[in-house]
């Protein structure tokens, strides 16, 4: 019987995330169960609504709303606009902070913004979360509720936009998750996330001579005279960060394409995937360290293929990681076009900055002839 083609992705702790990871040829990977299927292409808005306990007035509103051209700006407004916001009222007095935070510390502003807009409230306080921008009082509380009501809508949101196709726009929605969890915003040092980091130490260790710090996983490359010389923190400070750092996901991928030597023009594409996670010692996964989220949270990650070529988003699921090894299954339809068509695989977590995965792979795509009998035979 011939085997089908197996492609191992062999991570290092030490490499940079977010880039193409080269992958070398293994043994076919074992398949025995998947995931259920987070994202069914047959959802429509009212089963989103109801999937993600929202009001379905929102999910009209990011239907509507939602394009291939949707910018990290707009996408902020767009999530702020849910009907799910305008429970925070505008109490007497206000008005002005909430100007007050568009113009001191905000990344994005309005043009004459209506502060007494529950919806611009919602806006700013997210904002002023994301810039460590401290609150007091009523709107303080009130940032908490608009943080954790952020978390729960994004997922419908990028259900949403997997419907339009548009890979950009999801890899952006799922970048404001990674944001509202960690009360970063996606240009800032992955460092941030650990305790104890500010905006100075980080760039002490991206600039550190010799060895450039930019990342969790660089840490975990190092010797412990080399944490102390470059961090000069207390021993107990310089341990809780060694703790966090182990607790921030390295992941590696193990990905085998069902049937590979004989994929035909507009047949499905049946890719099973292995997330195997260095858990550092640990046998289960726990919370994510996030300080900034006002409650405990659960780690998830995104699955999506896409086209390399057109970055059409073809296929997407959202998984749990709790163990060492994860498997998932997606489908997606082979090209009506036969010859070599090559994809793209992102692992995208919803919690942390900078632990995301990017793979190419590529099938060849056969006509749609009659098969031989022990075509069959070989299935």
């Amino acid at each position: 019987m011939e085997m089908s083609s197996s492609l191992v992705l062999r991570g290092d702790s030490g490499a940079p995330r977010n880039h193409t990871h080269e992958a070398t040829t293994g043994e076919e990977a074992e398949i025995s169960s998947f995931s259920d299927n987070d994202i069914m292409q047959s959802l429509g808005p009212a089963l989103i609504a109801c999937k993600y306990d929202i009001s379905y007035a929102t999910v009209e509103r990011f239907s509507a709303s939602l394009t291939k051209e949707t910018k990290l700006k707009e996408c902020l407004e767009i999530l702020t606009s849910a009907v799910e916001f305008e429970q925070f009222s505008i109490r007497p007095g206000e008005e002005e902070l909430i100007r007050s935070l568009f113009i001191n510390n905000q990344r994005f502003s309005f043009d004459n913004p209506n502060c007494r807009d529950p919806h611009v409230k919602a806006n700013a306080l997210l904002q002023a979360h994301f810039s460590g921008q401290p609150l007091h009082g009523d709107l303080a509380a009130d940032q908490k509720q608009v943080v954790l009501i952020a978390s729960r809508l994004l997922p419908a949101m990028v259900d949403v936009i997997f419907f339009g196709g548009w890979l950009w726009l999801a890899n952006c929605a799922m970048k404001v998750s990674q944001m509202v969890t960690q009360g970063l915003w996606d240009c800032d040092s992955m460092l941030l996330q650990l305790p104890y980091f500010t905006k100075e130490l980080a760039q002490r260790c991206e600039d550190n001579p010799g060895t450039s710090v930019t990342s969790v996983y660089d840490f975990l490359e190092m010797e412990e005279h080399e944490w102390r010389d470059l961090l000069q923190m207390p021993d107990a400070q310089l341990f809780e960060i060694a703790k966090v750092c182990k607790r921030i996901p390295d992941i590696d991928l193990a990905l085998h394409i069902q049937n590979s030597a004989n994929i035909r023009a507009e047949e499905v594409i049946s890719l099973h995937i292995i997330i195997e996670r260095n858990l550092v010692g640990r046998t289960e996964v726990g919370p994510v360290y996030a300080p900034k989220y006002p409650k405990l949270k659960e780690e998830g990650w995104w699955v999506m293929v896409s086209d390399a070529k057109t970055n059409q988003l073809l296929a997407m699921k959202r998984v749990c990681v709790k163990r060492k090894s994860e498997k998932v299954k997606l489908d997606f339809a082979a090209p009506g076009q036969t010859g070599r068509k090559t994809y793209a695989l992102y692992v995208i977590c919803d919690s942390y900055i900078g632990c995301d995965l990017k793979h190419y792979f590529s099938v060849d795509v056969k006509s749609t002839g009659a098969r031989k009998d022990d075509d069959y035979m070989k299935e």
